[in-house]
């Protein structure tokens, strides 16, 4: 094997061990996911709908995600409602003008949302204003709270706003944006697996 061969092989293999840590430690979160699932799964049984929301990159990954759960890419998975709050950029723009960054989704949530839906903040490193708002913003109008983060999880982490909190343990951006697609990918495949259980959300199980 030539040099500059073997020196890509070895820069190969650093950059995936890189990811294979943060990815075990994701696997041993299992049953923080499923708990986070079952909760979803039980709201949309009551007539709830996701919210999802993230600032930045994580803007693009609340509109995959709606549209995951609204159009399924799984042919005979029920289509479940979501909306990104996202998507409308000048209600977005519109609040920031008038209100600040930090207000964007907190507002919406407030418009938008009501008391038996679930909402979903998106945020690499777990200090993202708006997001932490728009957690806060839920909490108090009854949703149920769920956090995607990164490294320590920073704020948003600390926050008793959050029900359920999934970390992607790496401090490098790259490697939690990709943990965190497998996050609500597994996300959306485990609640649907509690809506196809039989008995997990019939009446006595599930008020």
């Amino acid at each position: 094997m030539t040099e500059p061969r073997a020196a890509g092989h070895t820069e190969a293999s650093r950059l995936f061990e890189l990811r294979s840590g943060p990815t075990r430690d994701l696997a041993g979160q299992a049953g923080a996911v499923a708990e986070a699932c079952h909760a979803m799964a039980i709201r949309f049984h009551r007539g709830g709908k996701l919210v999802v929301f993230g600032a930045g990159g994580p803007s693009t990954d609340a509109q995959h995600v709606a549209v995951e759960f609204v159009h399924p890419v799984i042919v005979g998975k029920r289509a479940l409602p979501a909306i990104s709050l996202t998507t409308d950029v000048a209600t977005v723009t519109g609040i920031a003008e008038q209100e600040g960054v930090a207000a964007i989704f907190a507002h919406q949530i407030r418009v938008l949302a009501g008391p038996a839906d679930i909402a979903l903040g998106i945020s690499a490193d777990g200090d993202s204003d708006s997001v932490l708002a728009g957690l806060e913003a839920a909490r108090e109008l009854g949703l149920l709270t769920i956090a995607l983060t990164g490294g320590d999880g920073g704020r948003i982490a600390a926050s008793p706003a959050v029900d359920h909190l999934l970390a992607a343990a790496s401090a490098d951006p790259r490697v939690v944006k990709e943990l965190h697609v497998t996050i609500y990918h597994v996300l959306w495949e485990l609640v649907h697996v509690f809506f196809e259980q039989p008995g997990v959300l019939a009446p006595g199980v599930v008020a």
